[in-house]
């Protein structure tokens, strides 16, 4: 397996995909070599030096706890790091959808936790190059973020925990159009906490049928979320000045914004878990098993 590159930049940058591309060797994704990082940095463009939030170490540090924590079974990283990685690179939604910087983090500051997480293997022998630069909800390290950024309620990190007990719920929810909605996102996990849905193909059912529901009901009006105040947010990416690091035994808070309305997610349980009822899940006999 590779070992991180002898250069690891001080601060985060951003990293075009076409500048990216010629760093994406055969041996990187084989996860035989990987590169030292003095000419990728060459092609790097800077952020702002006086944002403290661009600092490299928090994130290498965690990437390397969780490579030795979960040596056993990587998957098992995801719930561990992504409210942590969340908590420690504070953003915008607008910051965090830029490809360009998680480019640089995947590529220079940590493609040995690319290749570790998403280990080549019989099947796959080589590490998919969009871990690396590839869709927000396909990325190493973006797909944690935004995973983070949707299932928390307020600033309690216990719901991306549960969703992490999934990767099938992580990777369709992610790519459906109504998990902007808190509401709905806080239901879905609900479902997966009761046992509801559980396999792949219940849970590609449960969000088709979500979606389906969608086109004729407005989840805005039947299930309210509480208006959303940018202040916290303002002052949780302000206060990333004096923050300490994240604990690595306990979850950490993100923004102090207002908590999911409990009667919304009620409600939302109890439309999702009829839709899940007549949901088209490949495999599941008339009496509902699958």
């Amino acid at each position: 397996m590779i070992e991180k590159p002898s250069h690891i930049p001080a601060r985060l940058g951003f990293l075009a995909g076409t500048a990216a591309d010629p760093f994406l060797r055969e041996e990187l994704l084989q996860g035989i070599r990987g590169h030292q990082g003095v000419d990728l940095a060459k092609v790097v463009d800077p952020l702002p030096e006086e944002d403290p939030r661009w600092r490299v170490d928090p994130i290498r540090d965690l990437v390397d706890d969780a490579m030795h924590e979960f040596a056993g079974n990587r998957t098992q990283a995801d719930a561990w790091l992504a409210p942590r990685l969340h908590a420690s690179l504070r953003m915008t939604r607008r910051e965090a959808a830029d490809r360009r910087l998680w480019n640089h983090i995947a590529l220079a500051v940590a493609p040995d936790y690319v290749v570790w997480r998403h280990l080549p293997n019989k099947s796959e022998p080589r590490t998919a190059p969009e871990r690396f630069r590839g869709p927000l909800d396909r990325q190493c390290f973006s797909r944690l973020w935004w995973a983070a950024e949707i299932f928390r309620d307020g600033n309690d990190y216990s719901p991306v925990v549960t969703a992490f007990g999934n990767q099938d719920l992580v990777h369709t929810v992610l790519r459906s159009t109504w998990i902007d909605h808190r509401p709905s996102a806080q239901a879905v996990v609900r479902l997966l906490e009761a046992g509801v849905v559980s396999t792949g193909r219940e849970i590609n059912g449960l969000s088709v049928a979500i979606n389906a529901a969608g086109a004729t009901l407005l989840y805005d009006a039947l299930a309210p979320d509480v208006p959303r105040d940018p202040e916290p947010l303002r002052q949780w990416i302000e206060d990333a000045t004096t923050a300490p690091p994240v604990s690595r035994r306990h979850l950490p808070d993100g923004p102090d914004e207002e908590p999911v309305p409990k009667e919304s997610v009620a409600t939302l349980v109890g439309h999702f878990t009829d839709f899940f009822e007549t949901a088209p899940v490949r495999g599941r006999d008339t009496e509902g098993r699958v």
